[in-house]
């Protein structure tokens, strides 16, 4: 438990800056460098061209691990080769010096006059070459079923030799489970094949064993991961780890079950007892019994049996099949035959009586249509003059002098004025509101606080009110 609480060595939380993380990659791009380097020459193209080069690499890996002699060169080499892998016309001395060469390129191995010795890098290199093709050889081994318990257990392996040696193994718990969750999957769509089957009880009980085993091996792995600071993310995997365990081994245990017993009925009594030509010639009578036959209808049978055994099986006191089709009476195949007999398609053209669609008009009279094209100019130029200030104001004292309502409506600057004075204007041409020019209203004589003054002050005196709806302003 401690070794895996301690934080996992990972390459995704470690600082890019570490030499250690940057050697990491160099090594990546040494084996990139490799499988370019050869794929020029077609290695790579094909399986075969890989296994040779497998092959060779293995003579090599033999050697640094201490199992064969040493290598001399490279001729050592591709004897060895014919003498443990038989002749193959495709691996010659210029194939083997050409490979030897790419590998002490990238620093794989490295040639002496006496022999050839594999660098560190390269037993790396190596080694997980083939851990990868065995790996792969093993998985393919395996039907399409025991292919994914066969990896989940590979992840909890890899699991316990990574992640329980504070290397990251890549969530290889989360693998683990998605994996039996898929080979479950798999496992219920093939249940009838494999019942079909009449040589499929071996191979339900490989995947049956790999379920105990996955079992054993998941309680374990559940039990190391199981820490306090990743418990809402565990309590997750670890129920869906649970639940699909359990169902798969309870699948595989059922279909093992079923093919033994069908095993058995065929070699008793049973298989000989029945005889098919009545079975069917019953389950014929069954949905169609004579009227002094004991032979219940499926009707009455499904009225006989008992109700609401299960949850949802019970509506407004029928008993409701949830898994099977409800019944169809005699009457009811006779009608659909009779239709389906006598049916005569419609041959004449369809009618289609298209509505059309005239929008309400609204009316509008003669007299009315001047105050309407009025308002409509009107709004227009609102949109380019501001009269709110003016308008709320004649609203308040309905009638004013000029000087009063464009200083009362704006400020007494200059450039409110200005704006006033065209408001006021656009109000009266708009017939929003009269002018009286013989009102000679009194002003205001704050001289001091303008910056204007009127040409002549019987201008700002002019009368300016309010005009009503349909008539004048003064009342």
């Amino acid at each position: 438990m401690e070794e895996v609480d301690r934080r996992l060595i990972s390459v995704f939380e470690t600082d890019v800056d570490q030499p250690e993380l940057l050697q990491s990659m160099r090594d990546i791009v040494s084996f990139s460098g490799v499988l370019k380097e050869l794929s020029d020459k077609d290695y790579f193209q094909s399986p075969h061209q890989v296994l040779r080069f497998l092959r060779v690499i293995q003579l090599i890996n033999l050697e640094a691990l201490g199992l064969t002699d040493a290598l001399e060169d490279e001729e050592q080499i591709f004897y060895r080769y014919r003498h443990i892998y038989e002749y193959d016309e495709e691996i010659t001395l210029g194939f083997v010096k050409h490979l030897i060469y790419v590998l002490g390129k990238y620093n794989w191995v490295t040639k002496t006059s006496r022999r050839i010795k594999m660098r560190d890098l390269g037993k790396r290199m190596i080694d997980s070459l083939i851990r990868l093709a065995n790996d792969s050889l093993a998985y393919y081994l395996n039907d399409e079923v025991a292919r994914s318990l066969f990896q989940a257990k590979r992840d909890a392996e890899l699991s316990e030799a990574y992640d329980d040696k504070g290397i990251s193994g890549g969530n290889k718990l989360a693998s683990m489970i998605r994996n039996v969750e898929e080979a479950t999957e798999l496992l219920i769509e093939r249940e009838l094949e494999y019942l079909a089957d009449r040589n499929a009880l071996m191979q339900v009980e490989v995947i049956h064993q790999l379920m105990q085993e996955l079992e054993v091996k998941m309680e374990e792995r559940l039990a190391m991961f199981e820490t306090l600071d990743q418990e809402l993310i565990f309590s997750t995997i670890k129920q869906r780890g649970i639940t699909a365990i359990s169902e798969g081994t309870k699948i595989s245990l059922g279909t093992i079950n079923k093919i033994l017993k069908f095993a058995h009925l065929r070699e008793t009594d049973v298989i000989r007892t029945i005889q098919p030509d009545l079975l069917r010639q019953f389950i014929e009578r069954t949905f169609n019994p004579p009227v002094d036959s004991d032979i219940p209808n499926a009707h009455q049978i499904l009225s006989f049996m008992e109700q609401d055994q299960y949850e949802d099986e019970a509506m407004d006191g029928m008993w409701v099949p949830i898994k099977f089709a409800s019944p169809i009476s005699p009457e009811t195949v006779d009608i659909g035959i009779d239709y389906l007999e006598n049916y005569q398609p419609t041959t004449e053209p369809i009618e289609v009586v298209v509505e059309e669609f005239f929008p309400e008009l609204d009316e509008v009279m003669e007299d009315e249509l001047d105050d309407l094209m009025g308002e409509a100019k009107w709004q227009m130029t609102k949109q380019m003059i501001h009269t709110e200030r003016l308008e709320n104001y004649l609203d308040e004292v309905e009638e004013a002098s000029l000087d009063e309502l464009i200083v009362e409506a704006g400020s007494s600057s200059w450039s409110d004025v200005l704006n006033g004075l065209i408001g006021a204007s656009a109000l009266i041409g708009n017939k929003k509101a009269d002018l009286d020019e013989k009102a000679n209203k009194k002003i205001k004589q704050d001289h001091e606080n303008r910056d204007w003054r009127w040409i002549d002050d019987e201008q700002g005196g002019y009368g300016i009110s309010k005009r009503r709806r349909g008539g004048s302003g003064k009342s």
